[in-house]
């Protein structure tokens, strides 16, 4: 398996992967599907963030962190994160996982946030959002909404996070 970042020609593979992820019982297209094609035309937009995971020349997984916002301070927010769903549980969300993560630390990013399966995200180091005193977008989210302390967090941001406006759209 590959991690690379998304390029122009991946974007109707990175759509299709979304699409099998997130798949309706109603056969409606996936709101991440909507999501990342809005992500992709806003400024909050860091194409090194957009990575794809491949495997025998196919793309089986995509994640992208996108620009957000704790107070006056720059964050990232991460999602959509999508695998085939034939490659799920094969580690490819995680590979995907680790090398964004690390692609977010190596850019000196100070911290990522996502809404997710704490079960899930605590394995890379994601905590509950109010421990680095940072406020959900919306307080129902609790302990679903998590933050990843990077290498140049300070412990200074602190706050409610804001993601990119095509997440407003959402709900969030």
């Amino acid at each position: 398996m590959l991690i690379r970042p998304e390029r122009p020609q991946d974007i109707d593979a990175v759509r299709t992967v979304h699409t099998a992820a997130f798949e309706r019982d109603d056969g409606a297209r996936p709101v991440e599907v909507g999501l990342l094609d809005a992500l992709r035309r806003c400024e909050d937009w860091i194409p090194a963030l957009s990575l794809v995971a491949e495997q025998d020349d196919t793309v089986v997984g995509h994640v992208v962190c996108t620009r957000g916002h704790v107070g006056g301070h720059l964050a990232l927010g991460l999602g959509p994160i999508g695998v085939l769903p034939a490659n799920q549980g094969s580690g490819v969300g995680a590979a995907l996982m680790h090398a964004v993560l690390a692609a977010a630390d190596a850019r000196g990013e100070r911290l990522v946030a996502l809404l997710g399966d704490p079960a899930y995200y605590r394995r890379f180091d994601f905590v509950p959002s109010t421990r680095h005193r940072i406020d959900p977008p919306d307080p129902t989210w609790g302990p679903y909404f998590q933050v990843r302390p990077l290498t140049a967090h300070d412990g200074t941001v602190h706050g409610t996070f804001r993601y990119a406006a095509p997440f407003a759209d959402l709900g969030g």
